[in-house]
């Protein structure tokens, strides 16, 4: 996956029972966060984990 102002970001999604982990590592720097929340919104523990990444990279400024 390829954001705009991020650059290259992986994301990994891993199903737990009725939970889904999304992971989100920036390439560039190999910072990683995660996020969790219900099997049936990937889509927004997604958006979730991107924004955390967001502010952890931001945070590093």
């Amino acid at each position: 996956m390829a954001d705009d102002d991020l650059g290259e970001v992986i994301v990994e999604l891993v199903r737990n029972g009725p939970y889904v982990k999304c992971s989100a590592i920036h390439v560039a720097t190999g910072r990683e966060v995660s996020a969790i929340g219900p099997v049936n919104e990937p889509k927004s523990v997604e958006r979730v984990a991107i924004a955390k990444l967001r502010r952890a990279l931001s945070a590093r400024l």
